[in-house]
């Protein structure tokens, strides 16, 4: 479970940088929010899934599936990759490795 917990604390990292980024470029207080929230609980749970603790895991692919789920439809109205479209497909990513995962 090694591999997916490093999957898991860089998706965290890049999702908590582009949460920081979002308020920074157009200071979007929900972008602060939901960057903060989901980018420390994908590191927490790629902690947990470190130290063979699968709730970790199943956390993980339930926030990979929330943003794949609203940054998709984010992508699908506004058709700008950034960030909406960026954020859909590492999700989507995520969201296969932690599910092929569970499924060991």
């Amino acid at each position: 479970m090694q591999n997916e917990a490093a999957v898991a604390i860089v998706y965290g990292l890049l999702v908590l940088a582009g949460g920081l980024l979002g308020y920074r470029k157009a200071r979007s207080a929900p972008s602060l929010v939901a960057g903060l929230v989901f980018g420390l609980a994908l590191i927490a749970c790629g902690f947990y899934m470190w130290h063979g603790d699968r709730i970790g895991l199943k956390v993980a692919f339930g926030l990979a599936v929330a943003l794949l789920v609203v940054m998709g439809i984010r992508f699908a109205k506004g058709r700008k990759f950034m960030p909406a479209g960026l954020v859909t497909v590492l999700s989507l990513v995520a969201a296969v490795v932690f599910g092929l995962a569970l499924g060991k």
